[in-house]
């Protein structure tokens, strides 16, 4: 029996406008990528840390950093408090390096990704295309969130790099346990 074909095409998703929703497709298709890669990994593995960050310490800073560039960049407003309960702790420890954000399970850190991205989702679905490419003047920089959804997805996929290379060090050194 044949395996389907795999279609490699990109796609625009239903309820956003055109743009918006190649966007929000691209993004998607990266989530299901990190998804995929942490599939089977052993709860042992979450929360252990390899080289320097954790599974759970790189899954909490994707939530924390999607959520920061959603309220700061693209609605302009403060994190409601609702997320912030989500997100308890700051991004970066004193050293300038990830905070450590170890102890919890896998379905926690997946469900605290799944939570935030749904409020993206959300404002992103209801945003025009003169919105969606309508720079915001911060501090230090000029933002759109066509470009706040590219960085989001290359985001992910760096880290997703990073969760890889850990779990094939685990694996690595279990078989040589074994």
């Amino acid at each position: 029996m044949n395996e389907p074909r795999p279609d490699l095409r990109p796609r625009e998703l239903d309820g956003y406008e055109p743009e918006i929703g190649a966007a929000v497709w691209r993004l998607q298709d990266s989530r299901r990528r990190t998804l995929r890669s942490l599939k089977e990994v052993p709860a042992k593995f979450i929360n252990r840390v390899a080289g320097i960050n954790s599974i759970g310490t790189v899954l909490y800073h994707i939530a924390l950093i999607e959520a920061d560039w959603l309220y700061t960049e693209i609605l302009e407003q403060e994190v409601p408090p609702g997320v912030r309960e989500l997100l308890p702790q700051e991004d970066r420890d004193e050293k300038g390096r990830l905070t450590e954000f170890g102890s919890e399970s896998l379905e926690s850190h997946l469900s605290r990704l799944a939570a935030i991205r749904e409020r993206l989702l959300d404002a992103m679905r209801t945003m025009s295309s003169d919105d969606f490419h309508r720079p915001r003047s911060l501090q230090d920089y000029d933002v759109s969130p066509s470009w706040v959804l590219h960085h989001l997805a290359q985001h992910e996929a760096e880290h997703r790099g990073e969760i890889e290379s850990v779990i094939a060090q685990f694996k690595a050194a279990a078989e040589d346990e074994g």
